[in-house]
């Protein structure tokens, strides 16, 4: 069965390959603190439905605890280490299968691989305090090699640290008017793609959540990022193709045979 991606908003993504579902960060809430969901309907019950669930990093919109709540019992859950020690919250989530990871680590799902590797991110739970958990990738080795990115800045090392994939989910954007220190625009993007050079890419991480009461603030960043990187793709990796999914849009990506 061909390799099928499914955006759901934000950083939630389920990958199906070699018959193994897997979850991305998910977020499934229609408000999130001062976030609220203006782009796309939450995503509906079978998007909760995983055979592993990949966590990148410990801040509130990629681990989710109620989201998680919503997996069923049983479900892998790959979080990063010490994540257990900074979430509380995890710990009420005795019926799920729990496995802290750290880059260079590698976990067997039925006929898939995931393995883990770094992000340049402050992994942090909360802005302050000792920062103890790594901010993680996955690729997802089966019959595609999909990275997913989780949240990252450009780093020298990336192309050799995540390998040759197939397919990259790529960060372009954020929930807020204003990007910090490790993270990708639509601009760095595109250059991440021109190392990796993977045969696909699926944008994510943006034009989903937006801070209640700054609607009129810098709304580009918003709506922008999206075709903003795959216009900049076309300049940097034009051998890339590129899907521009809306929100719970699936598209079967080509892979090397």
């Amino acid at each position: 069965m061909p390799v099928e991606v499914t955006w759901w908003g934000h950083a939630t993504c389920t990958v199906e390959d070699s018959g193994v579902r897997v979850l991305t960060d998910p977020l499934f809430a229609r408000r999130l603190a001062h976030l609220r969901r203006r782009r796309g309907a939450p995503p509906p019950p079978e998007a909760a439905v995983a055979d592993v669930t990949l966590v990148s990093h410990l801040h509130a919109d990629h681990l989710h605890v109620p989201s998680l709540a919503r997996l069923a019992p049983g479900t892998r859950v790959l979080v990063p280490r010490g994540a257990s020690a900074q979430v509380p919250g995890l710990r009420r989530l005795g019926r799920l299968r729990l496995t802290e990871v750290a880059p260079g680590d590698r976990v067997r799902i039925g006929d898939l691989v995931v393995r883990v590797v770094p992000a340049r991110h402050d992994g942090r739970r909360l802005p302050v305090g000792p920062h103890r958990s790594p901010a993680l990738g996955f690729v997802v080795e089966g019959e595609a090699r999909t990275y997913f990115a989780g949240d990252t800045g450009l780093f020298p090392s990336m192309a050799e640290e995540v390998g040759p994939v197939d397919v990259a989910l790529l960060p372009v954007g954020g929930w807020g008017p204003y990007l910090g220190e490790g993270h990708l625009d639509a601009g760095r993007a595109a250059q991440a793609l021109a190392r990796l050079m993977p045969r696909s890419a699926v944008p994510v991480h943006f034009g989903t959540y937006w801070p209640i009461g700054m609607d009129a603030v810098r709304p580009h960043e918003f709506h922008a990022p999206g075709a903003e990187f795959a216009r900049l793709a076309a300049r940097y990796a034009p051998g890339v193709r590129v899907h521009l999914l809306s929100h719970g849009e699936s598209v079967r990506p080509e892979v090397a045979r």
